[in-house]
């Protein structure tokens, strides 16, 4: 069977592409790589981080964005325990809610309850 080597990216629906590229950058610090316009208008962003180790994309789609409100279903690793930690006093510091750190399956540390603009639940994990 042939190998995989991981994610190229994840896309995830928004209901406004500018508010959520506000808060991907200014929050998680990401950078925006790509714009996708489609008859004039911005409909997508493709986003890294500044080592270029992980690639988000986001996707104009307000229904989506609606249906998936309140699901986890992206977990951002982070290097170490500490810097699980780190990233707390930065969310406080901007006012970012969250649900603080807890312990992982493995004993790691997990950051839980922060949500972007649409209610989507982004876990930050170190194990």
């Amino acid at each position: 069977m042939p190998d995989l080597s991981g994610f190229h990216h994840v896309k995830l629906p928004v209901a406004d592409l500018e508010r959520s590229r506000g808060w991907y950058t200014s929050v998680l610090g990401l950078g925006v790589d790509i714009e996708f316009t489609e008859d004039g208008v911005v409909k997508g962003l493709a986003l890294s981080d500044p080592g270029h180790t992980l690639a988000l994309a986001l996707r104009h789609d307000p229904e989506r964005a609606a249906a998936v409100a309140g699901f986890d279903f992206l977990a951002l690793a982070v290097p170490t325990r500490d810097d699980v930690e780190v990233w707390r006093l930065r969310l406080d510091e901007l006012g970012q809610p969250h649900g603080g750190v807890v312990t992982g399956h493995r004993g790691g540390s997990v950051l839980v309850g922060l949500h972007d603009p649409d209610g989507i639940e982004i876990r930050l994990y170190a194990d």
